[in-house]
């Protein structure tokens, strides 16, 4: 009996050793251009952590908001939201506000959230604020490394979340300003 599990976790740990870990990667698979392009020009694009007032659970470190940044940048520029040279100029700014990693299991999955905000930068209205909470699960079958389908959920997750705030702001109306 002994010598069976041995045989088993040897074997496990054979395939395992064949996988590497995936890198951070946020880049959203499938963004296509948007039928509703907004007549706004981003000028800046923030990503950081929400102060921690606003902070839910972080597992994460001052890696995350760089990696969020270059996925984010690219789902906008492929997306064509915004038009180049309009009269009026924004500000897109992410807080990050929970990066909730995924604990030991058979299937895992990250919880992340931010908000995302756009500002006028002529008069200094909010043009678009909304908390956006998106997960990312990987099942058992992805890999047997725990690690990798950790890894995995976390790009997922953001990758989820990115997509989600291109889909609403497709949907804003930025004419006018959230608060008056």
């Amino acid at each position: 009996m002994r010598y069976r599990m041995f045989v088993v976790l040897l074997a496990l740990a054979g395939l395992s050793g064949c996988m590497t870990v995936p890198p951070l990667d946020f880049m959203v698979e499938n963004v296509g251009q948007v039928s509703s392009r907004k007549n706004v020009e981003m000028k800046s694009l923030t990503v950081g952590f929400a102060p921690q007032s606003q902070q839910g659970v972080i597992e994460s470190d001052a890696s995350l908001p760089p990696i969020w940044k270059e996925g984010l940048t690219d789902a906008i520029n492929r997306a064509l939201i915004f038009r180049d040279s309009s009269n009026r100029k924004v500000n897109v700014s992410v807080r990050i506000t929970e990066a909730d990693g995924a604990g030991a299991g058979i299937t895992m999955t990250t919880k992340v959230s931010a908000i995302y905000e756009i500002v006028d930068r002529g008069n200094g209205n909010l043009l678009f604020a909304e908390k956006i909470s998106t997960t990312g699960s990987v099942p058992f079958k992805y890999s047997a490394l725990g690690v990798v389908r950790a890894r995995e959920s976390a790009n997922r997750a953001v990758r989820n979340n990115i997509a989600a705030f291109i889909s609403k702001l497709e949907a804003a109306d930025l004419t006018k300003a959230v608060f008056r």
